[in-house]
């Protein structure tokens, strides 16, 4: 027996070894692919996550919307009141026009000026609260935002 054939295949070879080559040659190692089963889990959170920070964001900006349009009626109301029309009243055969009492200056100026004061402090209120609602609108969408990286993260991973 020739040791050499055995090792590197060079050299005579033995009827034996062969034979054996021959009959366990179906067993040889056969490079293939891994056949992995495909099994994907479908992951929902992504999209969940998505659907949140729209939700907050459509729930952030109607809360401002009503916000800001409900003082403003308000405001157009109390800029817009009529004056009293005059009108005539009759009372034992004698006439008598009911028209608005005069208003010395300095009284109108004073109402003048409270309901400047008064807009004025509507207007002051309304800004506070548009600024309230921006705070939270910018929390919500900060805490969307990192849910959002957690899902994206998570994602990778798994």
């Amino acid at each position: 027996m020739n040791d050499d054939y055995l090792w590197d295949k060079t050299g005579e070879p033995d009827p034996q070894i062969q034979q054996l080559e021959e009959i366990l040659g179906t067993l040889r190692y056969q490079p293939r692919p891994l056949p992995l089963p495909v099994t994907r889990r479908r992951s929902y959170f992504p999209v969940l996550a998505i659907a949140a920070t729209v939700l907050i964001a459509l729930l952030g900006t109607g809360l401002w919307l009503r916000v800001h349009t409900n003082n403003q009626p308000a405001q157009k109301q109390q800029a817009h009141v009529p004056a009293p029309s005059p009108t005539i009243v009759e009372k034992d055969s004698t006439t008598i026009a009911n028209t608005p009492e005069k208003v010395d200056p300095p009284r109108k100026q004073r109402r003048n000026r409270s309901n400047q004061s008064a807009l004025s402090a509507a207007k002051r209120r309304e800004r506070e609260e548009a600024i309230a609602v921006k705070q939270q609108l910018m929390l919500a969408l900060r805490l969307a935002s990192e849910k959002l990286n957690l899902a994206h993260k998570k994602a990778r991973i798994g």
